[in-house]
């Protein structure tokens, strides 16, 4: 108990920040990839949507699941703070709600992570569509 009171929030938040680092930089790569492909350069749909949504599963998997990090953060965080009260002895009402308010800072760090994810994930999404649509409109004005 006393490893994870002493490295609960190393644990909790560097997990996060890592989500949020591999996540920003799926984002940018995915928003340079996206910005200078050239649809013309396949020949089947289904081949450019595999490459237009490439890295797309992990970004939303990190919005996903970052709040149940946050969560699980917070509640190992009330477990700590109720085992040392427990071991105390005193109940003391400002250990209770100093405890808890620093349990709850993962799972607001944990929102903070997936908020953007989402947020970057469905405009990575609405890309790839016009993308996709403008491969469709190409592919048609060619037959024609």
């Amino acid at each position: 108990m006393e490893f994870l009171q002493a490295n609960l929030d190393y644990l909790v938040l560097g997990t996060l920040g890592l989500m949020s680092f591999i996540m920003l930089a799926l984002v940018i790569e995915r928003y340079l990839y996206l910005n200078r492909v050239k649809v013309q350069q396949f020949d089947h749909i289904e081949t450019l949507k595999i490459d237009l949504t490439r890295n797309l599963t992990t970004i939303s998997s990190i919005g996903s699941n970052a709040p149940y990090v946050g969560l699980l953060g917070t509640v190992l965080g009330i477990l700590v703070t109720f085992y040392t009260m427990g071991q105390g002895g005193k109940i003391e009402v400002h250990t209770i709600m100093l405890g808890l308010a620093l349990a709850l800072k993962a799972t607001a760090a944990g929102l903070l992570v997936a908020i953007p994810a989402i947020l970057f994930y469905n405009g990575l999404l609405r890309k790839v569509e016009v993308l996709t649509a403008c491969w469709q409109a190409w592919k048609d004005g060619k037959g024609a």
